[in-house]
């Protein structure tokens, strides 16, 4: 976008990308308030949406730092917004029946901050030239979204060392998260940004299994599997891409 005003053209961008973050933030806040959906399957249909169509956006920005910082902005403010949200100190209760599982202001402070600095920092680090970028969060939103959606509904063969994880969660997670990443890279290499190969394609598969494997472990039960996923995507990318 107005390749004569760089500076111009970024602003223009974020604002753009701040919009339809935005945008669906306020229809998830919607439908929980009205209560469409069942609120846990409303908190991950929040989940899949905002981090996905947020990278939708990347295009519109430069390639440099300041392309990168100012894509960064719409996941940071949100970071400060989780915080807010979740020490008390602003009161939303829309916006915290629809990221909580159970209508608990600090729940905030976990699953939902992780996520919005998860992304915040698959801006400003590797942006998107890096399949990393990709990987993290398709992964975190597609993937984890996924396994617990079709878990919810489909998983009555649990795993033998996690009874609280299903089978059918973890190949939803591993199959949505390797999919929608090589979506991704389609949609990147269209532009440039990166240059498709069955070699990026092998990692996103080995770096989706990883993450589905991480998820179902107790230890993602007992911290945040938004944070263990995140983590995971991001050992395993640096070392396969």
């Amino acid at each position: 976008m107005l390749p004569e005003y760089p500076v111009v053209a970024d602003i223009c961008a974020a604002f753009i990308a701040g919009g339809v973050a935005l945008f669906f933030l306020l229809l998830w806040e919607e439908t929980a308030k009205r209560g469409i959906f069942e609120q846990k399957l409303n908190r991950k249909l929040v989940h899949v949406s905002i981090g996905l169509v947020f990278m939708l956006c990347w295009p519109l920005f430069s390639s440099g730092l300041r392309g990168a910082f100012l894509a960064s902005l719409t996941p940071g403010l949100n970071i400060f917004r989780m915080l807010l949200l979740g020490l008390g100190i602003w009161k939303d209760e829309a916006t915290v029946k629809s990221m909580s599982r159970y209508g608990d202001y600090r729940e905030l402070l976990k699953g939902p901050l992780y996520y919005a600095t998860t992304i915040t920092l698959a801006c400003l680090i590797y942006w998107r030239t890096s399949p990393i970028a990709i990987a993290l969060i398709c992964n975190l939103c597609a993937g984890d979204g996924l396994a617990d959606i079709v878990g919810r509904r489909f998983g009555t063969r649990k795993i033998p060392y996690n009874r609280s994880k299903s089978i059918a969660g973890s190949v939803a997670m591993a199959s949505a998260g390797f999919l929608t990443s090589i979506g991704y890279m389609h949609y990147f290499s269209s532009f440039g940004f990166v240059q498709e190969s069955w070699g990026m394609v092998l990692g996103f598969l080995v770096v989706s299994l990883a993450s589905a494997l991480v998820e179902s472990l107790p230890i993602s039960t007992e911290l945040d599997d938004n944070l263990t996923v995140s983590l995971t995507s991001v050992l395993v990318g640096s070392l396969v891409f």
